[in-house]
């Protein structure tokens, strides 16, 4: 073997080598948290049973045309599993019955549902998911710590009538572990199943009857503390680039509870830590389109920064938020604009935050200069 071959050689043997030792630390280090959480599992504490829960549903196959999308909560105190679940609209299911191959003409001929056909489909596979669901979650809970489960039952479809799209919940049911391992699924109707549970739906599924859920998803956080009103005391001589900066968290709150409180919409504000975490955290409603949305707000003097950007993004992926919002007195600079490309990202600078609290009828000012001479900063 020549020089030059043996050095490409021992560069290709001392990669292999260094990529080994990094593959092996990060299964490692998966396994180290597969075995804590197994752990916490085993001692039902809720973040675990609900990530396990989430794992179970993640492996669970369906067709490709479903949905896979759900909202999963875990109350320890009770032992009750909450799931939103987005069904197929009957838009969705296939209408193919049969395809023959006719020899005269040489050709295939298509034979499609009826109409009612199709919508005892729906139905059928609307109530069979639900089953499903229960069935694959109980299963799997080998803690048992899991003592009931609630099922919503989530559509999105378009309304006949009117044109427009529309969500809604169209089931839901309360099931106990004990009453359904009583269940011989393999011999049941899956619509008088559903019933003997006293599920809630029309008795026409696919007509897409909202009804309303059982039990929601609890939008209760340990971290939420009691909102302070500050909107009020504003007037064209405050300056929010120099107020304090738990007052400006507060402030944001009562900003944004304006926004979402005509959808039915709340905020909460979080525990003040100046960490870069959250600093409040608006609900919206809506059962598929909605969901938790972070907000992050920033009383600064300067140019935010991409850095504090990127910190919202993992917030949001850390929360399993929809939307991450991020507002600050100051300006946004052009690698922060870039990076949110794509992203379920929004940033509100200061002139946007002057126009909401306008929109809500509250003044105030934003002078940097001032702010900066206020808090002892260098001006520029």
């Amino acid at each position: 073997m020549n020089r030059r071959l043996r050095s490409r050689y021992d560069e290709a043997v001392d990669k292999y080598a260094a990529e080994k030792v990094a593959h092996e630390k990060k299964v490692d280090e998966q396994n180290a948290a597969i075995d804590a959480l197994a752990v916490k599992y085993a001692r039902s504490e809720p973040d675990a049973v609900q990530e396990y829960c989430e794992g179970v549903l993640n492996n669970s196959e369906f067709p490709d045309q479903f949905p896979r999308e759900w909202e999963l909560s875990f109350d320890g105190e009770t032992g009750t599993a909450v799931v939103d679940y987005k069904l197929p609209a009957v838009e969705q299911l296939p209408t193919r019955k049969e395809v023959k191959y006719v020899k005269s003409k040489d050709e295939f001929k298509e034979t499609h549902m009826k109409s009612d056909e199709r919508n005892a489909l729906f139905d059928s596979v609307v109530y069979q998911c639900c089953l499903r669901v229960l069935h694959e979650l109980f299963s799997a809970d080998v803690a048992n710590a899991i003592k009931a489960i609630v099922f919503n039952g989530i559509v999105t479809s378009v309304n006949k009538g009117t044109g427009r799209t529309v969500t809604a919940c169209i089931i839901s049911v309360h099931a106990t572990k004990a009453v359904f391992q009583e269940i011989n699924l393999a011999q049941v109707d899956p619509k008088a199943c559903f019933r003997s549970l006293r599920g809630v739906g029309s008795s026409q599924l696919h007509s897409i009857t909202p009804v309303a859920p059982i039990l929601q998803i609890s939008r209760e956080d340990r971290r939420f503390i009691q909102a302070r009103e500050v909107a009020d005391g504003l007037d064209d001589s405050v300056n929010l680039a120099a107020m304090d900066w738990e007052d400006f968290e507060h402030l944001i709150r009562e900003v944004f509870e304006y926004e979402f409180k005509v959808n039915g919409g709340e905020v909460k504000v979080t525990q003040a830590s100046r960490d870069g975490g959250v600093d409040a955290v608006a609900f919206d409603p809506d059962p598929i389109r909605g969901g938790k949305i972070v907000i992050q707000a920033k009383r600064y003097t300067n140019t935010v920064g991409v850095s504090a950007v990127r910190d919202l993004y993992g917030t949001l992926m850390n929360e399993g938020a929809i939307k991450g919002i991020l507002v600050t007195t100051s300006d946004f600079g052009p690698d922060a604009f870039e990076f949110i490309k794509g992203k379920p990202l929004a940033l509100l600078n200061g002139s946007n935050l002057l126009f909401l609290l306008q929109k809500h009828g509250k003044r105030a000012k934003i002078d940097i200069r001032e702010a900066k001479k206020i808090l002892g900063e260098a001006v520029q």
